[in-house]
């Protein structure tokens, strides 16, 4: 990807953002300084636009919330076994609601085109090449795929890149394609419905992947660790083919409601769900669904899954994923921003 260098009208652009954030309007900044990106790419405009959307939270109030949590939703897929699968044509709030709420999940099948995987995939290898050679500089500064954040734990940095991810925030201009391809897609008018709330994004859970085919990871529920009375929900997108010849999804396909008990039955950590638990509440609806490029999940943080793979696996799954919360109950210990 080429960049502009920061030119007499981007520097301009971005003292106009600089004024509206000062005068706490972060919001209108952000707006000023995507429109201006979307007419030519900045890097440093790209890294201004992730600043912008941290000071943005402090300035959205949080909505009352529905009183109703989960809400009452028919169920759509009644004879669907397994997680409930719909095309692109077919995604609405609705459908969502009822996989989700009903049976877990929601597989939405070729939500991606061929050429935004393509722009998304060479958006990973480069922050993954970017955030390596960062941490071998020996005085080390911002790369165009890499940008650090100084308020991420080098420890959890260190922990996401063994888990084969890379923060989306940490690579500005990856992070500025996912918003704009997920406006396109009008994942913000689904996640509002959905959550009954306009989304916010939960930075340190938005992640590029290059999954290796190594080992089979512990089961888990995200709201182990962000709390069960939350609403949130997960876009989850394969990039490659995956399931097969590289690491997908382990799943459970029923819904839980509830996060199940952590620690016990073989698990390796004390956040995770043993095996023998898994087994008794996913009663047989244990699921490794095959994903094409551009696949999409949609699930909550009480789904039960794993990344799934086997010792014949031989090539990486390169994945996004993308959490949302409702900011009348977003979660603590996250590092808050705006959508």
């Amino acid at each position: 990807m080429a960049f502009r260098t920061s030119s007499k009208r981007s520097r301009s652009e971005l003292r106009s953002a600089d004024d509206l954030r000062q005068q706490g309007k972060a919001l209108a900044a952000i707006e000023l300084l995507t429109s201006a990106n979307r007419e030519l790419r900045d890097i440093e405009i790209e890294r201004r636009l992730v600043e912008l959307r941290f000071a943005a939270f402090g300035e959205i109030e949080s909505p009352q919330p529905a009183p109703l949590w989960p809400p009452a939703v028919p169920d759509l897929f009644p004879d669907t076994l397994g997680p409930p699968e719909i095309t692109k044509d077919e995604l609405t709030a609705e459908a969502m609601q009822s996989a989700i709420f009903h049976h877990g999940l929601l597989v939405v099948r070729g939500l991606l085109d061929a050429p935004a995987v393509d722009r998304l995939v060479g958006d990973i290898d480069r922050a993954f090449a970017d955030h390596d050679q960062w941490t071998e500089m020996r005085r080390p500064r911002p790369l165009d795929g890499f940008t650090p954040l100084a308020d991420y734990h080098p420890a959890d940095r260190v922990f996401a890149r063994e888990a084969d991810g890379v923060l989306a925030v940490e690579s500005p201009s990856a992070f500025f394609d996912i918003v704009e391809l997920f406006e396109e897609l009008g994942i913000r008018g689904l996640a509002t419905e959905f959550l009954g709330e306009p989304p916010m994004i939960l930075a340190n859970k938005w992640t590029l992947r290059r999954v290796q085919p190594k080992g089979n990871p512990d089961w888990h529920q995200d709201g182990a660790f962000m709390g069960q009375d939350i609403r949130s929900l997960d876009v989850w997108v394969a990039l490659s083919d995956c399931g097969e010849d590289a690491p997908g999804l382990d799943i459970v396909g029923r819904r839980l409601d509830h996060v199940v008990e952590t620690g016990t039955d073989g698990a390796v950590f004390d956040w995770t769900v043993g095996p023998g638990m898994v087994e008794r509440v996913a009663r047989g609806t244990i699921v490794r669904p095959v994903f094409r490029p551009g696949d999409t999940v949609f699930f909550d943080h009480l789904c039960l899954h794993r990344t799934g793979a086997h010792p014949g696996m031989t090539r990486p799954r390169y994945a996004l994923e993308a959490w949302f919360a409702a900011p009348s109950s977003y979660p603590a210990g996250q590092m808050p921003i705006a959508y």
